[in-house]
């Protein structure tokens, strides 16, 4: 398959394109329509067409693979913040953090743009903390995922130990499936994206008495959204401005409360920056290359 080259430096400057693409990486475990509401809340913000892809099967782009930025066929990205900091590494990054991130109804965490991982087992299960898994079984959404696959190496990490602490590991795909797998004794636990099992409880209450949460890790800086580089500065601040925006009075805002959206709030690269060295000395320590 023919795929596009990748624009040069001089060819992005200024780039203020008619149709802004959005892309995330972050449904179905927030839902498709979550991140349709804010596309339309651009939209109508900056007057300008925009469309939205939705990448199911990973979190964000892998570590040294071809991406959408790159290729100049994404604009704006929902993502797992591994990926953020895998596509800074490269001496042209193709991204750059768009400066607001949203803020979901937490009381753990009023106000703040974090969120948890939450360690989930079968309502039946004997274990009750983390220890218990030893030997047992263990699904991961996907290995560019912070919540559900670097947290729990993180934690291997500073116990000394690696993945053969379980007796067995998948990759399941989302962190639906892992709710799923784990909900039919398909695998013993399980770490979840504390707002995508929110809105799953939510949406399928009967999973209340047929999971039961273990222990809570966190808070962890929320899913960065990125901006393609070389776009014009402008567009850029109109985007930023039209995410710190959304509020009661935005026609989509009672879509978004609907999964739990309080708001956006302006970030900086320094709210992610300890999570990367975390997460890079948890790299070393286990040889994990994903």
């Amino acid at each position: 398959m023919r795929t596009s080259p990748r624009p040069s430096a001089e060819s992005r400057k200024k780039e203020h394109p008619e149709e802004l693409r959005f892309l995330s990486y972050l449904s179905p475990g927030i839902p498709r329509a979550f991140f349709e509401a804010v596309v339309e809340h651009v939209r109508q913000a900056l007057g300008q067409r925009a469309s939205l892809s939705v990448e199911p099967r990973v979190s964000g782009p892998m570590r040294g693979a071809e991406d959408p930025f790159s290729r100049g066929e994404a604009d704006v990205g929902f993502m797992c913040a591994p990926s953020l900091f895998w596509l800074l590494e490269s001496a042209d990054p193709p991204v750059a953090l768009l400066p607001a991130a949203p803020v979901f109804r937490d009381d753990r965490a009023p106000g703040e743009p974090v969120y948890f991982s939450e360690l989930v087992v079968r309502a039946d299960s004997p274990a009750g903390s983390f220890l218990d898994l030893r030997g047992r079984s263990w699904a991961y959404n996907d290995p560019c995922s912070l919540s559900g696959y670097y947290n729990v190496l993180k934690r291997l990490a500073e116990m000394g130990a690696d993945e053969g602490f379980f007796g067995r590991t998948c990759c399941s795909g989302s962190h639906l499936n892992s709710v799923g797998m784990v909900v039919r004794g398909e695998v013993d636990a399980a770490l979840i994206d504390s707002n995508v099992l929110r809105i799953e409880l939510r949406s399928t209450p009967k999973l209340q008495k047929r999971l039961r949460v273990i222990e809570t890790w966190g808070p962890f800086p929320i899913q960065p959204v990125v901006l393609r580089s070389g776009l014009h500065r402008s567009l850029g601040e109109g985007l930023r401005t039209a995410l710190l925006s959304i509020g009661e009075d935005s026609p989509v805002a009672p879509a978004l409360a609907d999964f739990g959206l309080e708001r956006f709030v302006p970030v900086t690269y320094e709210h992610y920056a300890a999570e990367s060295e975390v997460l890079r000395s948890c790299e070393r320590a286990l040889g994990v290359r994903p």
